[in-house]
């Protein structure tokens, strides 16, 4: 697989969200592009307009991290999507095989699991970049409930919020938590443009919602860490919860996700009932 059209609109998006003036630049007469020029671009990252436009063309292959670097400062790149330009720039080389062969689910650690188990009173999963998740307590299970009892969401946390009918009133904050999937997603096929699974995920969501492909095209990047999710559960009505994302120091690429009520609130004591509801179900794997 060739990665050079996903460099080219990312670069050309990001150089499009720029003004003149947010670039320190003066400003001619009328524009006939939105953002900065190439030109502009590659005079504030030093390089040739030339150079640039090879780039933007889509040939990251062989770049100096000081050019990346440079770039990343001239299209004034926040961490996440500065990380993207990285991994793009790293995908742009030959694949090894064994990133080539990368489409299997990691196992979950039994230890891991026992600390997700662990957990009654806080819904607990562990997922990987492609927000599958591999596995959860019971906890975690009830209360996204409608995912697990749809097969055909695969347990995909991306294909509950873009194709089940209930995400857009089970996320009170639906398009909040659809930009940051579609960014998570991005940031995956950055890094792992050859994982079959991960294409096949993303090319499933954008053939079947326009949605998803919308946002798809916005080339934006997101990587979750903490967050505060806003829910409508269908039994226990609206819940407020801490979202915490714990990378495994390892080469999985899982992490451990963990959704916990601030203390003496509603959604406390509502994640209270639910969790006694699911006491007796068994341990989701």
């Amino acid at each position: 697989m060739d990665n050079r059209a996903a460099v080219s609109a990312f670069l050309r998006s990001r150089r499009e969200k720029i003004t003149p003036e947010q670039a320190g630049l003066p400003s001619y007469g009328q524009r006939r592009v939105p953002g900065l020029r190439r030109g502009e671009v590659a005079t504030l990252a030093g390089v040739s307009v030339e150079y640039y436009t090879r780039l933007e063309r889509g040939n990251l292959k062989g770049v100096s991290d000081g050019v990346l670097d440079a770039i990343a400062r001239a299209l004034r790149l926040d961490d996440t999507e500065r990380m993207h330009l990285y991994d793009l720039a790293r995908a742009a080389g030959p694949a090894p095989a064994a990133r080539a062969r990368r489409q299997t689910r990691p196992a979950v650690r039994p230890s891991v699991a026992r600390i997700v188990d662990g957990m009654p009173r806080m819904p607990a999963f562990v997922m990987n970049n492609r927000l599958d998740t591999l596995t959860a307590n019971p906890l975690g299970r009830a209360l996204y409930t409608e995912m697990y009892a749809d097969p055909t969401c695969g347990a995909n946390v991306a294909r509950f919020a873009f194709l089940h009918p209930s995400a857009g009133r089970f996320y009170t904050d639906w398009e909040r938590m659809a930009r940051f999937a579609v960014g998570a997603l991005r940031v995956e096929a950055g890094k792992h443009p050859h994982d079959r699974e991960l294409t096949h995920l993303i090319g499933e969501l954008s053939t079947r919602s326009d949605a998803f492909r919308v946002l798809w095209g916005s080339h934006d990047v997101h990587v979750f860490r903490e967050s505060r999710k806003r829910l409508n559960h269908p039994l226990v009505g609206d819940l407020e919860l801490d979202q915490e994302t714990m990378s495994l120091p390892d080469e999985s690429g899982l992490s451990v996700v963990v959704y916990s009520a601030p203390p003496g609130t509603a959604s406390e004591d509502a994640l209270r009932i639910l969790a006694d509801r699911s006491a007796t179900a068994g341990p989701g794997r």
